[in-house]
């Protein structure tokens, strides 16, 4: 089983609009973002460990002008925790491993999928498209595709 843990070299190859995100809770500009639109089947993974997050077929479109999902690849390398900060409760979203700050879960998602929606910041994500899995270490995850359709 592969292991992830926040990786030095991924940390001084991010930009600054990735430092500032993931490593001080920064949030991007919506529609302003590389994967708010991204429609290609293919895995997220946080830039700075390469857990696996989130999968394009749990991506939906909610209007935010934020990559948004009804749920994690992987609930275990996600980290939900209270955040009380500008004045508002939410609850912040987290990797396990890399400790990146990736977004907020709020309970207004699709109902039929769980009602939940991750709003995530591209800025914490690295795509790796369907065709690519393999060759980066991810093939383990082309039966999920398989299994809901959703491949090219």
């Amino acid at each position: 089983m592969k292991t992830y843990h926040k990786n030095p070299e991924a940390l001084s190859l991010l930009t600054p609009e990735q430092y500032r995100v993931t490593q001080t809770d920064g949030t991007e500009r919506p529609f302003e973002n590389e994967y708010w639109d991204n429609k290609e089947p293919g895995l997220y993974v946080d830039v700075v460990s390469g857990e696996p997050l989130f999968a394009s077929f749990d991506k939906f479109d909610s209007g935010s002008g934020w990559p948004s999902f009804v749920k994690p690849v992987d609930a275990g390398h996600i980290i939900e925790r209270r955040d009380t900060s500008h004045g508002m409760v939410r609850t912040e979203v987290r990797s396990t491993h890399g400790n990146s700050h990736l977004g907020h879960v709020f309970p207004d998602g699709p109902q039929e999928a769980g009602g939940l929606r991750y709003c995530i910041n591209s800025a914490s994500l690295r795509f790796i498209h369907y065709d690519d899995l393999e060759n980066e270490g991810y093939g383990e995850f082309r039966k999920l595709f398989a299994e809901k359709g959703d491949r090219l």
